[in-house]
């Protein structure tokens, strides 16, 4: 199965990195992350084509055959213009669409509202990374603290991991040595890098400080990384696309991910 998806190739090219196992089937692929087994895409199937009418309830009985233990369904759809199949299909099936706009650029423009105050670096201590995983809980309150913490610790470390071995780094932005912003940009080496996880501080948005940091990575990636496409993927409904598209960032693909979640 070849994946024409840039936002899946991406995907799988950084959960290769991380050591994940990705499995070939017929018509699919199983991608198991067995050091975050609750980072519901660390493990899932990449399908090779939409769900044919009538076959999505079929989908989701291989996804829980593939993962017995999970309490999650996780399918991902192959290609680029966000055919998903039959939406009353997928709703019987219990299984939500979620659609992400895969953005590009060779190279980013200077931010409009650059922000001069802060501290542009990459993580580099325990304390660093310790306030990496604050950060990534404070812009995710959800209903069971202790479980998230142990995704995005588990995450954390995969990307610390990647960094130490020369793949990408940790960037953040600091003021008064506490961290207000974060992102991960990561590259396998052969032009592509792909940004994870851009996030702010609830208490210090509006200031410059996720566009700067994102300009800061690309020119770090450039100079040091010999990346030549730089790769983001975003919610089409959510402010940052703008912010991202401010920035010199095309829409060049629609990512389509179906999933159902714990009740």
């Amino acid at each position: 199965m070849n994946v024409t998806s840039l936002g899946f190739r991406t995907d799988l090219m950084l959960l290769a990195l991380h050591g994940s196992d990705i499995e070939r089937r017929d018509g699919y692929l199983v991608v198991r992350t067995p050091t975050n087994p609750t980072f519901h895409w660390g493990n899932y199937l990449l399908l090779a084509a939409p769900p044919a009418p009538g076959g999505a309830a079929g989908w989701v009985d291989t996804f829980r055959r593939e993962f017995p233990d999970a309490s999650h369904v996780a399918l991902g759809v192959d290609g680029t213009d966000g055919a998903t199949g039959d939406p009353d299909d997928l709703a019987a099936a219990q299984l939500d669409i979620e659609r992400s706009t895969v953005l590009t650029a060779e190279a980013l423009d200077p931010p409009p509202r650059p922000n001069t105050t802060a501290t542009f670096r990459i993580a580099e201590s325990d304390a660093d990374w310790a306030q990496a995983l604050a950060l990534s809980e404070a812009t995710n309150p959800g209903a069971d603290p202790a479980a998230y913490r142990e995704f995005a610790r588990a995450r954390l470390a995969g990307l610390r991991d990647l960094q130490s071995r020369g793949h990408g780094a940790w960037f953040g932005a600091f003021q008064d040595g506490e961290l207000r912003a974060g992102l991960g940009l990561f590259t396998n080496g052969q032009g592509l890098a792909r940004y994870q996880t851009v996030t702010t501080h609830p208490t210090h948005r509006n200031q410059g400080l996720a566009t700067t940091l994102v300009h800061t990575a690309a020119q770090h990636a450039r100079a040091h990384w010999q990346v030549s496409t730089l790769v983001i993927v975003a919610d089409p409904t959510y402010l940052a696309i703008n912010l991202y598209k401010s920035l010199g960032f095309e829409g060049s693909e629609t990512q389509i991910q179906l999933q159902t979640t714990p009740t």
